[in-house]
Protein backbone atom coordinates (compact mmCIF):
# COMPACT_ATOMS: atom_id res chain seq x y z
CA UNK A 1 0.00 0.00 0.00
CA UNK A 2 1.60 3.44 -1.12
CA UNK A 3 0.34 6.04 1.52
CA UNK A 4 2.24 9.48 2.45
CA UNK A 5 4.82 9.08 4.70
CA UNK A 6 3.20 10.20 7.95
CA UNK A 7 0.61 7.48 7.74
CA UNK A 8 1.39 4.26 9.55
CA UNK A 9 -0.55 1.29 7.97
CA UNK A 10 -2.08 -1.25 10.41
CA UNK A 11 -3.61 -4.36 8.03
CA UNK A 12 -6.29 -5.82 9.36
CA UNK A 13 -8.59 -9.21 8.38
CA UNK A 14 -11.55 -9.08 7.36
CA UNK A 15 -14.19 -9.02 10.65
CA UNK A 16 -11.85 -6.81 12.00
CA UNK A 17 -13.48 -3.31 13.10
CA UNK A 18 -10.65 -0.53 11.77
CA UNK A 19 -12.46 2.02 14.00
CA UNK A 20 -12.04 0.35 17.19
CA UNK A 21 -8.55 -0.71 16.47
CA UNK A 22 -7.66 2.62 15.68
CA UNK A 23 -9.46 3.84 19.49
CA UNK A 24 -7.14 1.23 21.21
CA UNK A 25 -3.52 2.35 19.22
CA UNK A 26 -4.55 5.92 20.31
CA UNK A 27 -2.43 7.74 22.88
CA UNK A 28 -3.45 7.09 26.62
CA UNK A 29 -6.71 4.92 25.07
CA UNK A 30 -5.03 1.47 25.91
CA UNK A 31 -2.41 -0.32 26.96
CA UNK A 32 1.43 1.70 26.19
CA UNK A 33 2.83 -1.15 25.28
CA UNK A 34 0.36 -1.21 22.18
CA UNK A 35 -0.07 3.13 21.61
CA UNK A 36 1.78 4.06 18.43
CA UNK A 37 -0.20 7.34 18.36
CA UNK A 38 -0.75 10.21 15.45
CA UNK A 39 -0.88 9.12 11.92
CA UNK A 40 -1.37 5.02 12.45
CA UNK A 41 -3.85 3.98 10.13
CA UNK A 42 -5.54 0.27 10.78
CA UNK A 43 -7.52 -0.78 7.14
CA UNK A 44 -9.61 -3.50 6.81
CA UNK A 45 -8.39 -5.91 3.53
CA UNK A 46 -11.93 -7.24 2.25
CA UNK A 47 -12.79 -7.35 -1.77
CA UNK A 48 -16.62 -6.32 -0.79
CA UNK A 49 -15.57 -3.32 1.09
CA UNK A 50 -12.99 -0.41 2.14
CA UNK A 51 -12.51 -0.06 5.91
CA UNK A 52 -9.96 2.68 7.56
CA UNK A 53 -9.49 4.74 10.63
CA UNK A 54 -6.54 7.10 12.00
CA UNK A 55 -5.64 8.16 14.79
CA UNK A 56 -5.34 12.34 15.62
CA UNK A 57 -3.49 14.02 17.89
CA UNK A 58 -4.72 16.99 18.16
CA UNK A 59 -2.93 20.76 19.41
CA UNK A 60 -6.03 22.85 19.74
CA UNK A 61 -9.21 22.36 21.84
CA UNK A 62 -11.94 19.56 21.01
CA UNK A 63 -14.48 22.28 19.96
CA UNK A 64 -11.96 23.15 17.10
CA UNK A 65 -10.63 19.64 16.34
CA UNK A 66 -14.01 18.56 15.77
CA UNK A 67 -13.91 19.76 12.43
CA UNK A 68 -11.69 16.89 11.52
CA UNK A 69 -14.81 14.90 11.06
CA UNK A 70 -15.70 16.97 8.20
CA UNK A 71 -12.44 17.61 6.59
CA UNK A 72 -12.16 13.29 6.82
CA UNK A 73 -15.53 13.28 5.33
CA UNK A 74 -14.77 15.75 2.25
CA UNK A 75 -11.45 13.87 1.86
CA UNK A 76 -13.35 10.63 1.57
CA UNK A 77 -15.85 12.61 -1.11
CA UNK A 78 -12.89 14.03 -2.80
CA UNK A 79 -11.32 10.26 -3.44
CA UNK A 80 -14.64 9.34 -4.49
CA UNK A 81 -14.68 11.91 -7.03
CA UNK A 82 -11.53 10.96 -8.69
CA UNK A 83 -11.91 7.34 -8.37
CA UNK A 84 -15.13 6.96 -10.19
CA UNK A 85 -16.89 7.85 -13.48
CA UNK A 86 -16.83 11.26 -15.12
CA UNK A 87 -19.93 13.61 -13.81
CA UNK A 88 -20.69 11.38 -10.64
CA UNK A 89 -22.46 12.81 -7.61
CA UNK A 90 -20.98 12.29 -4.39
CA UNK A 91 -23.05 13.77 -1.36
CA UNK A 92 -23.61 13.22 2.38
CA UNK A 93 -26.83 12.96 4.93
CA UNK A 94 -26.05 14.42 7.88
CA UNK A 95 -23.59 13.78 10.22
CA UNK A 96 -21.90 10.73 7.86
CA UNK A 97 -24.09 9.07 5.65
CA UNK A 98 -22.01 8.51 1.95
CA UNK A 99 -24.46 8.88 -1.13
CA UNK A 100 -23.02 7.61 -4.43
CA UNK A 101 -25.55 9.16 -7.06
CA UNK A 102 -28.18 8.93 -4.11
CA UNK A 103 -27.87 5.41 -2.73
CA UNK A 104 -26.14 5.33 0.25
CA UNK A 105 -22.54 3.52 0.21
CA UNK A 106 -20.91 4.33 3.27
CA UNK A 107 -20.43 6.30 6.30
CA UNK A 108 -18.20 8.50 8.39
CA UNK A 109 -17.07 8.37 11.94
CA UNK A 110 -15.52 10.60 14.95
CA UNK A 111 -14.25 9.11 18.17
CA UNK A 112 -13.18 11.00 20.96
CA UNK A 113 -12.02 10.23 24.65
CA UNK A 114 -14.62 9.82 26.75
CA UNK A 115 -15.44 12.91 28.90
CA UNK A 116 -13.30 14.81 26.94
CA UNK A 117 -13.95 18.99 27.66
CA UNK A 118 -14.79 20.58 24.91
CA UNK A 119 -12.05 23.70 26.00
CA UNK A 120 -9.52 21.17 26.33
CA UNK A 121 -6.93 19.74 24.24
CA UNK A 122 -8.01 15.75 23.55
CA UNK A 123 -5.14 13.35 24.18
CA UNK A 124 -6.48 11.95 20.61
CA UNK A 125 -9.21 11.52 18.13
CA UNK A 126 -10.00 9.01 16.04
CA UNK A 127 -11.77 9.69 12.28
CA UNK A 128 -12.32 6.67 10.18
CA UNK A 129 -14.71 5.39 7.11
CA UNK A 130 -16.75 2.57 5.85
CA UNK A 131 -18.07 2.23 2.18
CA UNK A 132 -19.33 -0.52 0.29
CA UNK A 133 -17.47 -1.81 -3.06
CA UNK A 134 -19.64 -4.63 -3.84
CA UNK A 135 -22.55 -6.75 -2.64
CA UNK A 136 -21.39 -9.89 -1.19
CA UNK A 137 -22.47 -13.31 -2.84
CA UNK A 138 -25.76 -14.08 -2.79
CA UNK A 139 -27.54 -10.54 -1.74
CA UNK A 140 -30.53 -10.34 -3.76
CA UNK A 141 -31.46 -6.87 -5.11
CA UNK A 142 -34.07 -5.03 -4.02
CA UNK A 143 -33.53 -6.13 -0.15
CA UNK A 144 -31.69 -2.76 1.25
CA UNK A 145 -34.01 0.19 -1.09
CA UNK A 146 -31.75 3.21 -0.98
CA UNK A 147 -28.84 1.85 -0.75
CA UNK A 148 -26.23 0.73 -3.68
CA UNK A 149 -22.63 -0.28 -4.17
CA UNK A 150 -19.42 1.38 -5.95
CA UNK A 151 -19.39 -1.66 -8.39
CA UNK A 152 -22.80 -0.87 -9.25
CA UNK A 153 -22.26 3.24 -9.66
CA UNK A 154 -19.89 2.19 -12.33
CA UNK A 155 -16.46 2.37 -10.04
CA UNK A 156 -14.66 -0.97 -12.27
CA UNK A 157 -12.62 -3.04 -10.26
CA UNK A 158 -11.91 -0.72 -7.10
CA UNK A 159 -9.99 -2.54 -4.52
CA UNK A 160 -10.25 -1.32 -0.92
CA UNK A 161 -6.49 -0.45 -0.97
CA UNK A 162 -7.23 2.16 -3.34
CA UNK A 163 -9.53 3.82 -1.90
CA UNK A 164 -7.33 4.12 1.42
CA UNK A 165 -4.67 5.26 -0.48
CA UNK A 166 -6.74 7.94 -2.32
CA UNK A 167 -8.58 9.06 1.02
CA UNK A 168 -5.44 9.32 2.87
CA UNK A 169 -3.83 11.83 0.35
CA UNK A 170 -6.92 13.58 0.07
CA UNK A 171 -6.93 13.65 4.41
CA UNK A 172 -3.15 15.14 3.91
CA UNK A 173 -4.79 17.93 1.57
CA UNK A 174 -7.21 18.63 3.75
CA UNK A 175 -5.54 19.12 6.91
CA UNK A 176 -2.39 20.88 5.83
CA UNK A 177 -5.18 23.30 3.74
CA UNK A 178 -7.02 23.59 7.09
CA UNK A 179 -3.76 24.32 8.69
CA UNK A 180 -3.10 27.09 6.23
CA UNK A 181 -5.87 28.71 5.44
CA UNK A 182 -8.14 28.34 8.31
CA UNK A 183 -11.78 26.36 8.62
CA UNK A 184 -13.84 27.90 6.42
CA UNK A 185 -13.05 26.20 2.62
CA UNK A 186 -13.31 22.54 4.55
CA UNK A 187 -17.19 24.37 6.03
CA UNK A 188 -17.92 25.53 2.34
CA UNK A 189 -17.31 22.32 0.69
CA UNK A 190 -18.96 19.93 3.49
CA UNK A 191 -22.29 22.39 2.99
CA UNK A 192 -22.00 21.81 -0.81
CA UNK A 193 -22.33 17.90 -0.48
CA UNK A 194 -24.81 18.05 2.08
CA UNK A 195 -28.23 17.12 0.77
CA UNK A 196 -30.53 18.13 4.06
CA UNK A 197 -32.19 20.92 3.52
CA UNK A 198 -30.14 21.62 0.33
CA UNK A 199 -31.63 24.27 -2.15
CA UNK A 200 -34.34 25.33 0.35
CA UNK A 201 -34.93 29.01 -0.87
CA UNK A 202 -36.24 29.54 3.25
CA UNK A 203 -33.72 27.68 5.56
CA UNK A 204 -30.40 28.97 5.91
CA UNK A 205 -27.37 26.10 6.50
CA UNK A 206 -24.04 26.73 8.59
CA UNK A 207 -21.45 24.45 10.85
CA UNK A 208 -21.71 25.57 14.18
CA UNK A 209 -17.52 26.28 14.99
CA UNK A 210 -18.00 25.96 18.47
CA UNK A 211 -18.57 21.85 18.61
CA UNK A 212 -19.17 21.15 14.40
CA UNK A 213 -22.79 20.74 15.10
CA UNK A 214 -25.60 21.85 11.63
CA UNK A 215 -27.21 24.88 12.45
CA UNK A 216 -30.27 25.42 10.59
CA UNK A 217 -32.28 29.02 10.30
CA UNK A 218 -35.43 29.60 9.25
CA UNK A 219 -38.53 32.20 10.13
CA UNK A 220 -36.56 33.50 12.41
CA UNK A 221 -35.82 30.43 14.55
CA UNK A 222 -32.71 28.46 14.58
CA UNK A 223 -32.00 24.76 15.71
CA UNK A 224 -28.88 22.58 16.14
CA UNK A 225 -28.40 19.27 14.82
CA UNK A 226 -25.50 17.76 17.07
CA UNK A 227 -22.69 16.07 15.44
Amino acid sequence: MQLPSLFHPVPLREGQDALSVARALAPEAGPPALSRGAGTLPHVRSIARAEAAVVLEPEMTLSQARLAFHVGLNALADALTVLGPANMAVTFHWPGTVLINGGKVGRFDLVMPEGAAEDAVPEWLVIGFECRLAWREGHEGGLLPGETALADEGFDELTAEAVVEAWARHLLAGMDEWQARGPRRAVEKFLARLEDHAGSPDVKRGLDPATGALVLERDGLREVIAL
